[in-house]
Order: C-alpha cells, then structure tokens, then sequence
C-alpha cells in the first residue's frame, strides 16, 4: 500500500473531518432520527411470529444488536434485541417475554447478520437461539480500515455523516417498562448499521482488505462457545496482594458464596459483596463479626444477617485442613512473562524484540492495530518456542496452529522467519 492510499484510507470515508476556513462556522452534525418512529416492543409470540414473517421475507443482510443489563443482573443475558433489514424496516424483541428466539434465528440462517463488536453480543444471542452462519463485524470492520475510534457512535459520525444519541448504553435494560427514550436509543443502534456496513466494504475492497476482513468475520461465526472459566474467583480484583494458601481459600469461599447469593437475587455480584471487600477480609483473617465489621466494604449498611453468612464463610476457609487450600495460581500454558525472558532466554528475547519490531512497523505500514494483525501471544509463542528448522513452510504452519488466519500468515510469516534467522 503506497502512502497515498494510506493516507486516503484514514480520510476517505470521514465525511465530517477536515477543518473549515477560519471564518467559517463547523457544520452542525445532524442527530439521527427513526425513519419509521419508534417500532413497538415485540413482548408476545404472536407478534413474534408476525417479525419473523416480516425478516424472513426482506432481502438483504439484516442489522442486529443486544442490550444487557451489565453491572446490575446476574450473568449476560440480553434484556432487548433489536434488528432491521430492507423490506422489514426496525423491530425491537423483548427476551423476557420472549424467551425462545430460535425461531427468528431460523428464519434469518443464511443470511450475513451486521453486528457491532459482534463478540460482545453473540454469546447472550446465542442463549436465546440466535446464531448467524455468516456476519460482518462493523466495529473488526473499522480496525481494519484504519479507523483510529470504532466505537459505533464515532464510526457513525466519521463515517455516515450523522450523531447517535447517547448516554443510555449503560442502563439497566432489565428495567420494565423500558423508558422512551432508551427505546428510541436501542432502535437508533440498527438504524444506520447496514449503511455503516455498505460504507465499510467499500472502503475495505478500496485498500485491499476486504478477503482479511472476510477471514476474520468468518472465524467469529465459527468459533465455538467459550468454555467455562477454571477457578473463576482468581480473577477477583486485587487477587495479587493475597499470597498465602489460607487467605486464598477465604478469597475462594467468600466468592463462590456471593456468587450463590448473586445468582439467586438475579443481581450484578458486585453489589452484593466488592471484590475490595473480598480481598480485605482474606487479608485480615476476622476472628468473629466484629472485626469483620472493621473492615471495608462490610460496614454499618451491611444486615447481621449478611454479616453473618460472609464470617462463616471465611470461618469454612479457615477449618479446612491443608491438602484441601488452593495451591498458588499456576503459570498459565505458554511463554512466561516477557519481562523474564532476557535472565531465562536471551536467544528467545533477542527474537522477540525483532519480532514486535517488524510486526509494529507493518501494522503501521498497513494501518491497522497490531494486534488486529497478529496477536501478541502468538508472536511470543512463536518466538519463545520457534520451529527447529524455521524454514517459511514451518513458521506457517506454527502460526495455522495458533490460529492465525491466511491473510494473517502471508503477512507476518515472512517477518517471523527473518526474525528467527537474524538471531539465531
């Protein structure tokens, strides 16, 4: 890619960029409205079925969003699904009173869904029968392009020429019923996605990206469910001040018992119990209520009966016998920490150091983040445990193992290899 086509790439599409003479006003940015106004919520299976009629028979791909309720319910369920596609205009679907939306997600198998950062959505879309075989990923979309904000607001305005209302994406979206203005919000985040998705492709096939792009939506709709997390509780904020066996045992029970209470109430784990608090008890080892109502996060608001149950938590943690404390976290598979490497490695190290060298320099050539182009753990694979023999086919394959795409390899490998031959 020449400098000019890096240049345009960053320009070309930003519609509201540029700097008026000095004596002229900026053009106000207009703020989006609905075409259609504000379709009503989908809370019934008859007019469930009525949507699906009406998507199944539009053409064209089709804009999808989900509103959680992060930070305020157990889990990530989604409390709204919005959609809008040619022939069908907008519709918004509640999963409380519609539960089961396999049936939606059947009428639109085969047709390219339009996601925002789609991964943040297709796991609570997913819980409620929602998959699509094919996407296109506005927010990965951007990334590629250049794009230095991608958040939907930003790649709206730069992009399309138009302002999104904010300040309700971190609402409680569990809240029924929904207010008007979230509403009106909620339809506004597809309203504009499959022209943003139009604008993108364009701009994409312009610099050359279009097939990258392709690889990577196609590897986020093929990627199969998360598996559970191992040992949840040692990711509690401030994990890294608890050092000894017994105080993580206390880390471990006071978790697992907020998470049960959590999970009962339907409520976000952190306003049932900070993670501040967690670390603090663990800390001190509280002999009774009392010294546990010394501590932070467990003060006068907190009911005897709370207190209570959180003491006998740590006082199971503090009964169990030593083969049953939890042993230090282990180092996870992989590499050790970079920082290391050079008393560990210095071969490994001087690898590296090239590697991250030649990946920066041609992730800036190519405009794009670098972890967009490869990601950092599989350079530090690479480089901490190279091929013997680090001949092109070799570091291809090392790269394919790791799950890098094709356009990823034929971009970086050869970078790799240079970088694994110049310290050898």
């Amino acid at each position: 890619m020449t400098d000019a086509q890096e240049t345009a790439a960053d320009t070309s599409l930003r519609t509201t960029g540029g700097a008026p003479p000095a004596d002229v006003a900026p053009a106000p940015i207009p703020l989006l409205e609905p075409r259609e106004g504000i379709p009503p919520v989908v809370t019934s299976d008859d007019a469930l079925a009525r949507v699906i009629a009406a998507f199944a028979a539009g053409s064209g791909p089709v804009a999808v969003d989900a509103e959680r309720a992060s930070g305020y319910r157990y889990g990530q369920r989604a409390y709204l699904v919005q959609l809008r596609r040619e022939g069908a205009g907008s519709a918004l679907v509640d999963p409380v009173g519609c539960p089961d939306l396999s049936g939606l997600g059947s009428a639109l198998s085969g047709t390219e869904w339009i996601l925002h950062a789609a991964t943040q959505d297709l796991p609570c879309l997913r819980d409620i029968g929602m998959t699509p075989t094919s996407l296109f990923d506005t927010e990965l979309a951007g990334r590629l392009a250049g794009f230095p904000r991608v958040g939907l607001g930003a790649m709206v305005e730069n992009v399309l020429g138009y302002a999104l209302e904010k300040g309700h994406s971190a609402v409680d979206w569990s809240t029924r019923p929904l207010p008007e203005p979230w509403l009106r919000y909620a339809a506004l985040d597809v309203e504009l996605l499959i022209d943003l998705r139009d604008a993108l492709e364009e701009e994409l096939e312009r610099q050359g990206k279009l097939e990258w792009a392709r690889e990577e939506f196609d590897a986020i709709a093929a990627a199969p469910p998360a598996p559970p997390r191992k040992d949840p509780w040692r990711r509690t904020s401030g994990m890294h001040k608890v050092r000894r066996r017994r105080q993580m045992a206390v880390v471990r029970e006071l978790w697992t018992t907020r998470d049960q209470v959590a999970q009962r109430r339907d409520v976000s784990p952190g306003k049932v119990l900070g993670d501040a608090a967690i670390v603090e008890a663990a800390l001190a080892l509280p002999v009774d209520v009392q010294a546990l109502t010394a501590l932070p996060g467990f003060g006068h608001r907190m009911g005897r009966r709370q207190l209570e149950q959180w003491q006998a938590a740590v006082d199971r943690a503090k009964a169990l016998p030593e083969s049953e404390l939890p042993q230090p976290g282990q180092q996870p598979a992989g590499p050790p920490p970079p920082r290391s490497w050079a008393d560990k490695d210095p071969a490994a190290a001087a690898r590296l150091s090239a590697a991250r060298t030649a990946v920066s320099e041609l992730a800036e050539r190519l405009h794009m983040p670098q972890e967009n182009l490869i990601t950092p753990d599989t350079v530090r694979r690479v480089c901490w445990e190279p091929p013997k023999n680090p001949t092109p086919g070799a570091v291809e394959d090392t790269l394919a193992g790791y799950g890098a795409r094709n356009w990823q390899i034929q971009q970086v490998a050869p970078l790799l290899v240079r970088a694994l031959d110049a310290t050898v």
